[in-house]
């Protein structure tokens, strides 16, 4: 695991069950304003799905991405819908997206 996947998968532990996190939002917050597309590729090869909640990140515009491990768009958007998070039209209400 290079430094930056491990300062991002530290990150996406900090979300809190019942919200999201987006790319730019975790770039951001690891230092790295440019690289949404980096976090991207990096919660692409999550290691360890029970211990690091990638699930909980999305796109900009709210949207679940499905590109993780656990199964696609649907899963993902399932999984969030267990922990509490709210969609409309596709999309995570702003409410539950962290700032």
């Amino acid at each position: 695991m290079t430094a930056f996947e491990e300062k991002v998968y530290l990150e996406v532990k900090k979300i809190p069950k019942g919200y999201v996190d987006t790319y730019k939002g975790i770039a951001i917050k690891i230092g790295y304003p440019n690289a949404s597309r980096a976090v991207g590729n990096a919660l692409h090869k999550n290691p360890d799905n029970k211990n690091i909640p990638c699930h909980r990140v999305v796109n900009s515009k709210g949207e679940c991405s499905g590109c993780f491990a656990f199964g696609g768009k649907d899963a993902q958007e399932k999984l969030l819908k267990k922990e509490g998070v709210k969609f409309k039209d596709g999309r995570v209400i702003k409410g539950h997206i962290l700032k």
